[in-house]
């Protein structure tokens, strides 16, 4: 692959990428804030701007699996919410979910332009219809790829507080022991590629159910 080419998938890649995360922070924020706490609000964290939510290191994981990664978690006080124990399993899921919406959404797009009425090897088709193609592909497998990544049981990620608050109080403390190590547990796996084994044949999966391909 030579520099252009590179340049080609980086800007390929941005869009998905910043909706993505974007998205996905914003309604872990959003949730939160409807169930009593502020924090992300007064962070200043509920905004579609993607330069507060970029994780530098889950952006580069993105570019280089162009599957999975994660963005940079929003701030979230339990303390202030109605239910600490079950809204976080609510405000944890918002994100995922979001990301699961919008490759539906990314899906339907997709579909109806590969149905318009416009040949691939116009200059229309070729220079406008196929980027577009490409861009909504790749943000529904993203978005597929974050939504289940996340929900991944190790901290720092979604999975970890969700199955938290389905413990039962002594085992959801017992658990909460290892968030040090979480980032090197999650490091670890990845570069084992254990997640390839796990987590990438549900997002084809997943991807194959909503495009066909």
């Amino acid at each position: 692959m030579d520099f252009t080419d590179i340049i080609r998938q980086t800007v390929l890649l941005a869009f998905p990428v910043l909706i993505a995360v974007t998205f996905h922070e914003l309604a872990h924020g959003y949730v939160a804030d409807r169930l009593g706490d502020p924090t992300a609000r007064l962070a200043g964290r509920l905004t579609i701007n993607p330069l507060k939510h970029l994780d530098p290191i889950g952006t580069l994981v993105f570019v280089i699996t162009r599957m999975i990664g994660w963005a940079k978690p929003v701030p979230v006080n339990p303390y202030n919410l109605r239910n600490p124990k079950k809204d976080m399993i609510w405000v944890s899921l918002a994100g995922p979910v979001a990301n699961l919406i919008i490759a539906v959404l990314a899906s339907v797009v997709f579909r109806l332009l590969l149905n318009l009425p416009v040949s691939p090897f116009s200059d229309l088709g070729q220079k406008i219809l196929d980027p577009l193609i490409r861009i909504t592909l790749i943000t529904v497998t993203i978005n597929i790829g974050l939504g289940v990544f996340n929900l991944i049981p190790v901290p720092p990620l979604d999975g970890s507080k969700i199955l938290m608050g389905l413990l039962p109080h002594r085992q959801a403390a017992a658990y909460s022991r290892i968030e040090p190590y979480g980032f090197f547990i999650l490091l670890g796996l990845i570069f084992l590629r254990i997640t390839d084994y796990i987590i990438v044949p549900i997002i084809i999966l997943i991807r194959y159910l909503l495009l066909g391909q």
